[in-house]
């Protein structure tokens, strides 16, 4: 059962959880949805010449067993841009490397890709697809303009500007479209711990969506599901 906690999401018939840490669980499955992993973006940025502290890997990876923990899911499924480059899979240090076989070792795993990482080198067991379907919902990595079915994405890296007590903060957020002519459509917010973000609002996010007849921002509060309107059509 999922803890009252957590936010749940009314989206193409199916009840989901967005949850704190950016992950979104689906309890009908026991699937635990990430997006945007950027694993090792740290390592990548040093052979740049830029050095960040080389953590991202193990803290993203970490952050997974937790929410794993929390929801008893025993599928994890990854919408893309898992690694920052294909050759990032060799780059993991030992300890890292030993916390994602564990994981992909205990669920039924499953890689789908993305721009950043379209030729993985390594699996870690796991399965690596292009896209899926369940339930009648697509997942893929990037929103495909124009999509009249159900579908699940990431690529964005949404993040919602909000006020509270006079301070300017941005969160992470999803972004959901509804549309009667079609399904219900949602990108994720991002989950790496090294991952930046475009405002919400933005135009290359409302374009990748449509056409809709709304389009919100979500994200968790206090258990509850807050939502930001970002457009509505014409009457």
């Amino acid at each position: 059962m999922v803890p009252v906690s957590f936010a749940p999401l009314d989206f193409a018939g199916e009840e989901l959880v967005l949850m704190k840490s950016n992950a979104l669980y689906w309890p009908r499955e026991r699937a635990l949805l990430v997006a945007d992993l950027h694993l090792e973006k740290g390592s990548w940025y040093a052979k740049q010449g830029q050095m960040l502290p080389p953590y991202d890997s193990r803290e993203t990876l970490e952050r997974i067993a937790d929410s794993v923990k929390a929801t008893g899911a025993r599928r994890v499924i990854t919408l893309g841009d898992n690694f920052h480059d294909s050759e990032g899979t060799n780059r993991l240090d030992p300890y890292a490397a030993g916390m994602l076989e564990s994981l992909t070792r205990a669920l039924d795993w499953v890689w789908i890709t993305g721009n950043h990482d379209e030729e993985m080198q390594r699996s870690f067991g796991a399965t690596l697809v292009d896209e899926m379907e369940i339930g009648g919902i697509t997942l893929r990595h990037e929103a495909k303009r124009g999509e009249t079915r159900a579908e699940l994405s990431g690529h964005y890296h949404p993040k919602m500007r909000v006020k509270v007590r006079n301070r300017h903060i941005a969160r992470p957020c999803g972004v959901v479209s509804r549309s009667s002519a079609g399904g219900d459509r949602m990108i994720l917010p991002a989950f790496g711990a090294y991952t930046g973000g475009m405002d919400a609002g933005s135009p290359e996010i409302l374009e990748a969506l449509g056409p809709a007849n709304q389009i919100d921002a979500v994200l968790p509060a206090k258990g509850k599901l807050v939502t930001f309107p970002l457009y509505r059509a014409a009457a």
